[in-house]
Formats: structure tokens, C-alpha cells, sequence
């Protein structure tokens, strides 16, 4: 028997031909109709519905293995400084840390790998999607839309953590005359991620999808994201660029505002990390996460030995946060409050039993109450929490810098940031004690506190090539900042993470390596 395999939109399909006699040559040309390609597989509706799930089901590379304790999500965390590692098994991790990272790194590896799986497959959707007849004009441009998101999704991550990338829009086959791409400007990526979106908003979405589908809330506030990356560094667009990013999340804003029970902040954070509040009001985007696929790959802040799950000393605590960073919250802010906010410093033992001081604190944030188990109720073991990618809160917080920057802190400006703080019961000095530059700062600091450990933080410290020094209260540059979980100093190499090791010895046209990192 002889195996055909073929890769389609992320499943694998093994097709065989017996190995007959030269007398069967005629038979054996014959084309198996079982056989599947990207050529025959696009041909009704479900053909399409399968492509797309297989995308949405890429996303979930982030929760990949990186070694020994460790997970691709990780490489996004580490080098902030807001965490350190209460194990040291896995070298990579703790080059991540201490930033010494280099092209040979796991979770920089799987970075690429991934993001360039969501690209690859949404090319396939985008490619062979449109000729599919018989089919509802509707459902095909929903399918679209939701393939130009996760295509811009995934070029925003690659663009920012890269620079220049290369730049993929159509399937790739070993004949394709640009099979090995050299990197495009990341003038032109973005171009292309402001395309998508675009495209994605007509293309009818629902404002909210509880089933965790792409909505137009998700669309207009990852273009507000990536209007405000713009106009910062590297691409310095400004005034313009602030401009689009405010009138975008003003957008979401204003139809938050007429429909609260729609989309809003959640009441309480414990809501941010419940189960049963997946893909609603304050969750705009989330990748997905079920126990019967694939559970939450989030266990790495689980303290190291400590029994706060139905597991045991089960925890890793690979992803931990600074006490420095933790102590720098204002008093008496609820983000802070044990088991309460985003950080706990006691727990049940096993999950549910008797209280115990875990002697430090640690990130409740990705907690799954439901499945881990809390007071008197003992845990599911189904920790089928997501992972949050854009929330309200971040919209809120958006609008506010963007809208600042525009010439100071309007009053639309200042309710937007004074809801991230009513909710955790801090006093806001009143709007005529700012002016623009201490407004902006006091929104910086606002983001780290709301934003920490969600893949948001590294990116402000690259996009302001300012970090959030957690002894001053102030913001120092980039280069020459301490991160004092290490006590290591940020290079202008840190700007940029370096091409993967394998990428560059299997393509030559991805050279030279980004600057200051090993040109191997």
C-alpha cells in the first residue's frame, strides 16, 4: 500500500492506490476520487466551514511545548521584566529571561512556525473560498472576513516581532516562483493587515459572536491596535495615525455605550477569568480552548509545588510575577486584593480545601476557579478557559492615549481612563490636574497594571521604547532599562527578536539576521 498525504487547511488526509501490475496502467492513472488536494477539496459550503475552523484552530500554537516547563506564550512575558521563574530547567525560558535569547531559541521557533500556519491556511481560504458554488453569499463573505482577521492577526504578531517579514498571500506549493520569500518592508505588511481589516469590517459580521467566531467588535478594535502601533515606533505616523487609531476605538465605544449588556467591562475581575464568561461583553477576541481539543495551556503560573489545584503540587511557576511589579500598584487597588483581582497570595488546599498563605504572590489572572477549584467546591479537572486577545478594556485604554495624543486629555479621553480605574476602586485626580504629558504617562501606567501577562506589554515597550520603571513610578527608554527581575539592561537588539536559526539555514533570502544577534 502506498500513502498519499496531503495537507489541507490543517488536517491530514491519507489517501491509498494499490501497487498493481504494469498490465493495470490504464487503472492505475485513473485519479482517486478519494484523493483530496486544494485542488478538489474547496468545492461545497462544509468544504469551506472545515477550512476556516482549521484556522481558528491554528491559533492555538501559542499553548505549543517549549521544552522542559515551558510554552510557546511564555516568549511574550519573560523579557517585560513584570515576571521571573521559580524553576530553572528550561534554558530557553531562562535565556527568555535574562535576554540572551538568540535564533536557536524554542519559543521563538515556535513563534514563526505558528504564526506562518495561520497565514498559510487563511491563503488557502482566501484563495479557493470565492469559487465555491452553489453557496449563500452571506455565509462566503462571513468565511472571508474571518480569514482576513486571522491573516492580520497573525501578520500584526510577525511584523512587530520581526520587522521586516515575509510577506505570503497566496498558497505556497514547491513551485511557487517565491516558495523561498525574501522579507518584505514593514510598510507593506502593514498595508496589508490595514487591507484585511478593512475588507473584514464589510463583510457583515455580527457585532458580538459567543461562539467565539470572529465579530466586528473584534475587527474595528484590532484596526484601532494596530492605527496606534503605527503611529508610534518604528513607523512614527503620528498625528494621523492617533487619529484613526481614536475615531476606531471610539467606534466600539459609542456602540458599547447603546448596547451595555452587549459589550462592556465586566463588573468584577473575577469575570475576566471565569469560564462560563467566554467570548461576551468584555472578551472582544479569545482564542479557543476545550478539554476535548485542546485544553488551557496557561498551568505555567501556577505556583511551583504548591498545591492550589485539584492536581496537587502540581504547578510549575515558570511565570511568576516580580514582587517588584506587583508592589507597584496603587493602594488600595483592587487588581491586587487576594484572589479578588488579577494576583492571589493565598489559596484552598488541593483547590478546595483548607486555606493556606502561598508566602508570595502569583497570577490569578488565567485562574480557572471552575476547573481548579475553590472553597468548599471541588475542581471539574476541565480547564476549558480561553485566552484573551483584545478586551473592552483595552478599547477603553486605546482611545484614551490616541485621543491624548491628538493635543491633551479631552473629557471623552478621561471617562474612557477613569472606567479602568472605577473599577478597580482607585481615586481619579480630576481631568484639570492632567496635562498631556502626565495624562499619557498615567495611561502607560494604567496599561501595565490592566494589560500584564496578556501578551500586551512587550509590544508597548517596543511601539513607546518606553518601560514602566516599577521603583520610580515613572518610564524610562527602552535601551539601558534594568528589568529588575533579572537585573539585565534591554539592547537596541531587544527591538526586534532574531529570525529563527532554522528559517535562515533553509533560506538563504531571509538573510542578513536582524542586528546585534548571531548571523549563523
Amino acid at each position: 500500500m502506498k500513502f498519499n498525504i496531503v495537507k489541507i487547511a490543517g488536517n491530514i488526509f491519507l489517501c491509498g492506490a494499490m501497487l498493481l501490475g504494469t498490465g493495470c496502467k490504464d487503472f492505475l492513472e485513473e485519479t482517486p476520487p478519494s484523493n483530496l488536494t486544494p485542488d478538489n477539496f474547496y468545492t461545497i459550503p462544509d468544504h469551506a466551514e472545515a477550512a476556516i475552523a482549521a484556522v481558528y484552530a491554528d491559533t492555538r500554537f501559542i499553548g505549543n511545548g517549549a521544552g522542559i516547563f515551558s510554552v510557546t506564550w511564555q516568549m511574550l512575558e519573560a523579557p517585560t521584566g513584570t515576571s521571573t521563574t521559580e524553576t530553572a530547567q528550561n534554558s530557553d525560558l531562562n535565556n527568555l529571561y535574562s535576554l540572551s535569547y538568540d535564533g536557536n531559541t524554542q519559543h521563538i521557533i515556535n513563534w514563526w512556525n505558528g504564526l506562518y500556519r495561520v497565514i498559510a491556511n487563511a491563503n488557502l481560504v482566501l484563495e479557493k473560498v470565492p469559487s465555491i458554488t452553489p453557496m449563500d453569499a452571506a455565509q462566503k463573505a462571513r468565511i472571508l472576513g474571518e480569514a482576513q482577521f486571522l491573516r492580520a492577526w497573525a501578520y500584526f504578531y510577525a511584523v512587530r516581532l520581526w520587522g521586516d517579514v515575509p510577506l505570503i498571500t497566496k498558497p505556497q506549493t514547491i513551485n511557487s516562483p517565491d516558495f523561498l520569500p525574501s522579507r518584505t518592508s514593514q510598510e507593506e505588511v502593514y498595508q496589508l493587515i490595514v487591507d484585511d481589516l478593512t475588507a473584514a469590517e464589510n463583510a457583515g459580521l455580527a457585532w458580538m459572536n459567543a461562539n467565539g467566531r470572529v465579530s466586528q467588535a473584534a475587527v474595528k478594535s484590532l484596526l484601532a491596535k494596530v492605527y496606534l502601533t503605527m503611529a508610534g515606533q518604528p513607523l512614527n505616523k503620528g498625528a494621523s495615525h492617533y487619529k484613526l487609531a481614536a475615531d476606531k476605538a471610539n467606534e466600539v465605544i459609542t456602540y458599547a455605550n447603546a448596547n451595555p449588556a452587549t459589550i462592556n467591562l465586566f463588573p468584577t475581575y473575577g469575570d475576566v477569568h471565569l469560564e462560563t464568561k467566554k467570548n461576551i461583553v468584555e472578551h472582544l477576541f479569545m482564542i479557543q480552548y476545550n478539554i476535548l481539543v485542546a485544553g488551557n495551556p496557561m498551568q505555567d503560573m501556577h505556583p511551583n509545588f504548591k498545591p492550589v489545584t485539584f492536581a496537587g503540587n502540581a504547578g510549575t511557576g515558570s511565570t511568576v510575577p516580580t514582587r517588584s511589579f506587583y508592589e507597584s500598584y496603587e493602594d488600595g487597588d483592587l487588581r491586587t486584593k487576594d484572589r479578588e483581582g488579577y494576583f492571589y497570595t493565598s489559596y484552598f488546599q488541593s483547590g478546595n480545601g483548607a486555606p493556606f498563605e502561598l508566602g508570595a504572590p502569583y497570577i490569578f489572572k488565567h485562574f480557572n476557579v471552575i476547573a481548579n477549584g475553590t472553597a468548599g467546591v471541588a475542581g471539574t479537572r476541565n480547564n476549558n478557559l480561553n485566552v484573551p486577545m483584545i478586551r473592552y478594556a483595552e478599547v477603553l485604554l486605546i482611545y484614551a492615549e490616541a485621543q491624548n495624543e491628538l493635543g491633551g486629555p479631552t473629557q471623552e479621553a478621561y471617562n474612557a481612563f477613569k472606567r479602568i480605574r472605577d473599577r478597580a476602586q482607585l481615586t481619579t485626580p480630576e481631568l484639570g490636574t492632567y496635562d498631556q504629558n502626565t495624562f499619557r504617562e498615567a495611561v502607560w501606567r494604567e496599561r501595565w497594571h490592566e494589560f500584564c501577562y496578556e501578551f500586551i506589554t512587550w509590544f508597548d515597550m517596543v511601539r513607546l521604547r518606553k518601560v514602566y520603571n516599577e521603583t520610580t513610578q515613572g518610564f524610562d527608554n527602552f535601551v539601558g532599562h534594568v528589568n529588575l527581575g533579572s537585573n539585565q539592561a534591554l539592547q537596541e537588539k531587544h527591538l526586534l527578536f532574531p529570525i529563527p536559526r532554522p528559517e535562515m539555514q533553509n533560506n538563504e533570502n531571509l538573510r542578513p539576521q536582524n542586528p546585534g544577534y548571531p548571523q549563523q
